[in-house]
């Protein structure tokens, strides 16, 4: 597979790390994410942490854009709380990203130099939710 580079979002990581600087406080909330929505408009949500399980805040982030009528995002991007800079998403939510937006793209990267990838190339040869669900 060919990795496919695409342009980086920086106000969406802006606006990500915004809401991690101002919005997580404490062990309940330490990440927060904010996607592009295809019309333009950036959503943003927060993880949260409980001893029980919790959802991401990729996850939080799909219930926020449902509430507000988004169902096809762009790019969605994940960033720590305390500095930590961008977050790449976990298993769970590269699954659930790939199964309710395939054409997804994510902001990942290390060392203060994000680069934007399809979910695709993040969840290789995997499982597609909707293949199993048409087969019944």
């Amino acid at each position: 597979m060919t990795a496919q580079h695409h342009p980086v979002d920086h106000e969406l990581i802006q606006a990500a790390t915004h809401v991690a600087e101002t919005r997580c406080r404490g062990d309940h909330h330490t990440v927060a994410a904010a996607a592009r929505a295809r019309d333009g408009r950036i959503v943003t949500a927060v993880n949260v942490y409980h001893f029980t399980g919790g959802p991401c805040a990729e996850l939080a982030l799909i219930g926020a854009v449902a509430a507000q009528g988004v169902y096809e995002l762009d790019t969605i991007v994940a960033v720590g709380d305390r500095g930590r800079g961008v977050v790449p998403p976990c298993g769970r939510c590269r699954q659930v990203l790939l199964d309710y937006f395939p054409d997804v793209k994510v902001i990942v990267g290390t060392d203060g130099r994000p680069r934007t990838v399809p979910i695709t190339e993040l969840l290789p040869v995997s499982y597609v939710w909707g293949d199993h669900a048409a087969t019944e």
